[in-house]
């Protein structure tokens, strides 16, 4: 059985501006007020035998949101110059009073705590339904072992996204 959640009816949304290093127009600072939709498949389960429990899924990704809600998102995957990360948590950059580093020459110099680096080679769209996918799919298997799949879309805007499909092991097993 698929649950699907709809992001923009269910508030699950974060604005945030990035930079795509060497495009044409995604070359600049810019950003998106994102929503993220999410779609799971998985066997019915448990007391109430639900596939997954909303609330879980809405809490586990509107978590997700809020770290990226209002702050720059750097993919630290990319050729980042003149800067030393002291942690390579994404979230630790509260810590830091000013980032400097450059991106394909453009220097930059943010305070820390607008920025979140980010585990990815861009900031598109697509890296970011991936990593909202990924992250999404391993903290559901911790609670959950009856799922088949976790997509996520994240779309830029009305009619403009991507989606990304994480299989798990559940869906893999040999009946």
């Amino acid at each position: 059985m698929k649950i699907m959640i709809n992001g923009i009816q269910s508030n699950l949304r974060f604005s945030s501006a990035h930079v795509i290093p060497g495009h044409e127009s995604c070359g600049y600072i810019h950003g998106h007020s994102y929503f993220v939709d999410v779609e799971i498949e998985g066997e019915r389960a448990g007391d109430f035998e639900f596939v997954v429990d909303f609330k879980d899924v809405k809490a586990y990704t509107k978590a997700i949101c809020n770290e990226l809600d209002h702050r720059l998102l750097i993919p630290d995957l990319i050729d980042i110059k003149d800067f030393n990360k002291k942690s390579d948590s994404i979230f630790d950059l509260k810590e830091e009073k000013t980032v400097h580093f450059k991106i394909a020459g453009k220097g930059y110099s943010i305070p820390g705590e607008d920025c979140v680096f980010l585990p990815l080679p861009y900031s598109s769209a697509e890296e970011l339904s991936k990593f909202f996918a990924e992250t999404l799919a391993k903290k559901l298997a911790e609670k959950y072992d009856n799922l088949e799949y976790v997509a996520v879309g994240v779309n830029e805007g009305i009619g403009q996204g991507a989606i990304y499909k994480k299989v798990l092991a559940f869906s893999l097993q040999i009946w």
